[in-house]
């Protein structure tokens, strides 16, 4: 069977991942959601993260490439990742997740913005939307999605917190 490729993240009700500063100081945290992450990534061995958000990962102290999983950064723009050897970089994300579908192993998770997705959904790489839609409006910052093609999604489950965020997964309508 061929690995899903997984898209999504924390967001707010009007679809933004980030303030401008890159923050994300506005996300609510619970041992709920812990307990979802904690099986989630039980599913996990291999993670593709954009370059921004690859950025704000080591301004927080390096939270990546942690407990077996692979990790890629994608990005046209950086040439290597300094004093990281167990990551990779990739100038391609759809040829890289291509291939990595292709390979044997676990699922793969996607973690970036608009525009690192926009180019995987378009491709029909991601099989599996998952967010944590959290009960506040931003007003601006960075989203989650922007403009791109029409995605059909169909609901596999809805559940929500005590905290009044909504976590939702959907499979993608390939």
């Amino acid at each position: 069977m061929m690995r899903k490729v997984i898209f999504g993240g924390a967001t707010t009700l009007d679809n933004y991942i980030a303030r401008k500063d890159d923050s994300f100081d506005w996300i609510l945290h619970s041992k709920e959601a812990n307990e979802i992450m904690k099986d989630y990534w039980a599913r996990i061995d291999t993670e593709i993260l954009g370059r921004r958000t690859y950025d704000v990962a080591m301004k927080m102290g390096g939270g990546v490439g942690y407990g077996g999983i692979k990790t890629y950064v994608c990005s046209r723009t950086l040439k290597k990742i300094p004093g990281k050897k167990k990551i990779e970089l990739a100038s391609d994300a759809v040829g890289l997740v291509k291939r990595l579908k292709a390979e044997e192993g676990k699922d793969i998770i996607v973690m970036g913005g608009s525009e690192i997705g926009k180019s995987l959904f378009e491709a029909g790489l991601i099989d599996e939307l998952g967010v944590n839609i959290h009960p506040l409006l931003l007003g601006s910052g960075i989203p989650l999605f922007g403009e791109m093609d029409r995605v059909e999604l169909k609901l596999r489950e809805c559940r929500q917190l005590k905290n009044g965020c909504v976590v939702l997964t959907y499979d993608v309508v390939h």
